[in-house]
């Protein structure tokens, strides 16, 4: 989710930049909120589950996407198995086709220990632009938040409640547990945000996430947890009306992106210096530790060498309830 999220303010850039230009994007139909009213877009959604599973479905994939529209160049964001298979399938038909540099070598030598070499490296951003500049197309990204708030529906309201106050939100969780903030602290920050009149919305998307917060919102009075209560419009719209958002190195910093909501992100086994800081979101904002071990990984799956998760461990909930507090 986090890296289609990231691909919005590139293709917008993109489309705003080159007028005659239309696009077609392909990605799994959850994700289409996330280019909702952008003009000349076309999404495209492939249900990657049912009829475009496995080589056949690659194979009617491109088949459909062929009946769908003309195409002039195909641009792969992705670079997995997948998408190489399509994007030749296109370059067979003459296609113009370019692909992303994902940088693999530079990202290992910085998440190797010891003797890594720890410095920033290009923004995903920038690799996403790239390829739309190796195709002859004008783009240059300005990185800046964009506030779009959306007016709560009711339907939204009777959920979270009217906003008299600040709103907080937190996507308390992560794919994996080298990015996750441990659940008894990230429980405290929640009790200590309860000294300060704002209210606190949990955000979610797994029957765990919606197990966990049921039980913060039931133990705090300043919780309220929207997991697997509202759509991804829904959710979006809300996230337009934060004045923060906590979140790992995860979606929830990148959706906070979309509707140009700060981000306070927490990082653990991974670094923002791999290029995966939310679109318009501060360094400044960063929660994390600077135990020499760190990164260990650029996507946070690899198991801790040291057993502790200390990157993590290490973070006191006073210093992330600290950040948040600033937009308060």
């Amino acid at each position: 989710m986090g890296d289609v999220a990231m691909t919005v303010p590139v293709v917008k850039a993109l489309l705003d930049q080159n007028p005659g230009l239309s696009i077609t994007f392909v990605s799994r139909p959850v994700f289409a909120e996330f280019f909702a009213g952008i003009p000349r877009l076309d999404f495209f959604g492939a249900n990657l589950n049912t009829n475009y599973k496995g080589f056949g479905g690659i194979l009617n994939l491109y088949a459909d996407l062929k009946k769908h529209r003309t195409y002039t160049a195909v641009a792969d964001l992705h670079d997995n198995l997948r998408t190489k298979i399509l994007r030749n399938l296109f370059r067979l038909s003459g296609r113009q086709v370019k692909n992303i540099d994902k940088g693999r070598a530079e990202k290992k030598a910085l998440t190797r220990f010891p003797n890594k070499l720890l410095k920033p490296l290009k923004r995903t951003a920038e690799r996403y632009a790239d390829v739309f500049r190796e195709l002859g197309f004008n783009l240059e990204l300005d990185y800046q938040l964009v506030k779009e708030p959306s007016a709560l529906t009711d339907e939204i309201i009777a959920v979270t409640g009217e906003k008299t106050k600040p709103w907080i939100g937190i996507t308390p969780f992560a794919q994996y547990k080298g990015k996750t903030f441990p659940v008894e602290k990230m429980e405290e920050v929640i009790r200590l945000l309860g000294d300060h009149d704002v209210k606190v919305i949990l955000f979610g998307g797994t029957l765990m996430d919606e197990e966990v917060c049921q039980q913060w919102e039931l133990k705090f009075n300043h919780v309220v947890s929207v997991v697997r209560k509202l759509t991804m419009q829904q959710e979006l719209v809300l996230i337009s009306q934060l004045n923060v958002m906590l979140s790992m190195d995860s979606a929830g910093m990148h959706l906070a992106s979309l509707r140009g909501t700060p981000a306070v992100s927490v990082w653990g086994a991974t670094h923002h210096y791999a290029g995966f800081l939310g679109y318009g979101q501060s360094e400044n904002d960063i929660v994390a530790d600077n135990i020499e071990c760190r990164p260990c990984s650029v996507y946070g799956n690899k198991p801790c060498f040291r057993k502790d998760y200390a990157c993590l461990y290490n973070i006191s909930p006073q210093t992330v309830v600290n950040s948040l507090l600033k937009f308060v």
